[in-house]
């Protein structure tokens, strides 16, 4: 997929969501649940986690959603995690995988009622790019990370040191796409 494609299309899904400001992702989360009137709990994972096995993960049930998330790495890949996660919830993301294979280590009272797992392993499909663009756009927009430039790679190393890069206000919203 085009990464300008992606971005616009992306964009315009961010612009229904309701980032808050100052920004949280447990604001987030509360903001979203209020809004679809379904629960929406983070779950810190308690041990780090290791490679090959997500550091997040989308789990939605009949009446809940949870984000599970690595509790263990820094304040900014947590809330990373948990958006790109959100980015999941709100594009609709559907698991290509075995839901069983996943959810049968979590203490799950009634395993039947699991509808969606997506944990973040791979990066490659269009859905994980898609919850990737999403989580990077509401940083963005909560001014977390600096919104892209024309410049990249050394050039764009350039720009930032020599002071010409400047970075999105904190709480600015996206443009349009």
């Amino acid at each position: 997929m085009h990464w300008r494609h992606l971005r616009r299309r992306c964009q315009k899904v961010i612009g229904r969501i309701p980032v808050p400001d100052p920004f949280s992702a447990q604001d987030l989360c509360e903001r979203l649940a209020a809004e679809r009137d379904r629960p929406l709990r983070l779950l810190a994972l308690p041990t780090p986690t290791v490679p090959g096995t997500p550091s997040g993960m989308l789990l939605s049930v009949e009446t809940e959603d949870f984000i599970l998330y690595d509790g263990q790495t820094s304040p900014l890949h947590q809330e990373h995690i948990i958006v790109h996660e959100i980015g999941h919830l709100v594009c609709n993301h559907r698991s290509a995988l075995d839901d069983t294979r996943l959810h049968r280590h979590l203490d799950i009272t009634d395993p039947h009622s699991v509808r969606r797992v997506l944990p973040r392993i791979r990066y490659g499909d269009e859905q994980e790019q898609e919850a990737e663009m999403i989580a990077t756009l509401i940083l963005e927009a909560a001014g977390r990370v600096p919104a892209p430039t024309l410049l990249s790679g050394m050039l764009g190393g350039l720009e930032s040191a020599m002071g010409l890069r400047v970075g999105r206000p904190t709480g600015a919203s996206c443009s349009p796409g």
